[in-house]
């Protein structure tokens, strides 16, 4: 499709170079001779948030800007320049203290000042995370992002949050960095570092970070034009809006992107894999809002999908989903509709081998534990969580629920089996 002239003319890439995608959708909103009240229809919202967003420099709702700016013509490079982060300077670079330029050059000492950082605990890390959201830190120089990334999800899949937060800021860095090549691999790569950031820190339960590295992961997937990139992106947002009570846009996202996957044939494993944990998330957001029918069916059909995936998932893969992993969210619908005795069945027969990584292990325990407790059975409930602990002890310590959990065990059931030695390893400071 030809581009219209507009955005290659001076006054359009001038905006985009100085990063002011609001102007850029005023510029569009009156080439085409659209009100303020016109634009704002057209995609839902009104005349004087269409105002504030034109007139703002900061960014305040990704997903808004996109929207707007796909309704005026923007065209996908150019909203790219805009929203990527300005060069970093001579300044920002030298705010590193040289024992820190040593610390990045030399792999060990890089390891070194990975575990002091992390050792910062959360909340160091997590305003370390908030800089980096503000003000993209200039490159790392750490190596390459595909191993760094890998290795980010390695800790995800361990539970080693806190080193995740650590690693966060440089890899955002990075992958920005490597986005500006404007190819698609490195657009959904960055994406695909957004999306993790948003896993970990809805584990955290920081919610409205998650929302914003969600909406970024969101953006970059589409810029990229990659549909793996856009099903993870969306999975996160919708988990998010579920978390922040938004059931109905939760469901309605996550509706889209799986009729989307479907829609494409799913002729190959990775996007079958993402159909499956499409329909797993959808079953349980429909639980969450009390759907039962909905929810039901929707496990189902997951269930049905999973038929063709391997039975152990394939590591590396965005979508590291199985037939044992289909059946462990099921455990977590019949948990959310209220009937525990229904989970506990469903679970009956999974075992912490049928899960490659920790993260797994963890949340069979957790899923299992919750079902228990909501059975009035401490006793089991707390070894479940002691499972759960070995496999991944950030899985419990971290998630705010399941920390929760452990708190009223401990002050209900102080004397239960288990249940001291497992509030003792949580409370436990590392």
């Amino acid at each position: 499709m030809p581009v219209d002239p507009l955005w290659n003319s001076t006054t359009a890439l001038q905006l985009a170079a100085q990063r002011r995608p609001g102007a850029l959708i005023r510029l569009g909103r009156r080439h085409h001779c659209w009100t303020l009240a016109v634009l704002a229809d057209r995609i839902g919202c009104s005349p004087a948030t269409v105002s504030r967003l034109e007139r703002r420099t900061r960014i305040a709702d990704l997903a808004l800007v996109q929207r707007a700016a796909r309704e005026v013509g923007v065209p996908g490079h150019v909203l790219m320049t805009c929203l990527a982060p300005p060069p970093a300077t001579a300044t920002t670079a030298t705010r590193l203290t040289a024992s820190q330029r040593d610390a990045e050059e030399d792999p060990m000492r890089r390891r070194t000042l990975l575990a002091a950082t992390a050792a910062a605990g959360p909340a160091a890390l997590l305003m370390c995370l908030d800089d980096a959201l503000a003000d993209t830190p200039a490159p790392s120089g750490a190596g390459p992002l595909d191993g760094r990334l890998t290795g980010a999800r390695a800790l995800y899949d361990r539970g080693a949050h806190a080193r995740l937060l650590a690693a966060l800021p440089g890899l955002i860095a990075d992958a920005h960095q490597g986005a500006v090549s404007r190819r698609s691999l490195d657009q959904a790569r960055l994406s695909a570092v957004y999306s993790l950031a948003s896993a970990v820190l809805i584990k955290l339960g920081s919610y409205d970070r998650a929302r914003l590295t969600a909406d970024r992961a969101r953006t970059w997937a589409e810029i990229s034009g990659s549909p793996l990139a856009a099903a993870a992106a969306a999975r996160e947002l919708a988990i998010v809006l579920r978390h922040q009570d938004q059931h109905g846009a939760a469901q309605r996202l996550m509706s889209s992107v799986t009729d989307d996957l479907e829609a494409s044939g799913l002729r190959t494993d990775a996007t079958a894999a993402a159909y499956a944990q499409m329909l797993c998330t959808l079953a349980y957001t429909a639980a969450r809002a009390g759907q039962r029918t909905e929810a039901l069916a929707m496990a189902e059909e997951a269930r049905r999908a999973a038929r063709r995936l391997p039975q152990a998932a394939l590591p590396g893969r965005l979508f590291a989903i199985c037939p044992a992993a289909v059946d462990l969210y099921a455990v977590g619908v019949h948990w959310a509709l209220g009937d525990a005795g229904a989970a506990l069945n469903a679970g009956k027969n999974l075992r912490p081998e049928q899960f490659p990584t920790g993260e797994r292990k963890a949340r069979l325990g957790t899923d299992m534990a919750r079902a228990w407790w909501a059975w009035q059975r401490p006793e089991q409930a707390a070894h479940a969580l002691l499972d759960a602990y070995r496999a991944s002890p950030g899985e419990v310590r971290d998630r705010p629920a399941i920390r929760r959990i452990v708190t009223e065990l401990a002050e209900r059931h102080p004397r239960t089996s288990g249940v001291r030695e497992l509030h003792a390893a949580v409370t436990r400071i590392i």
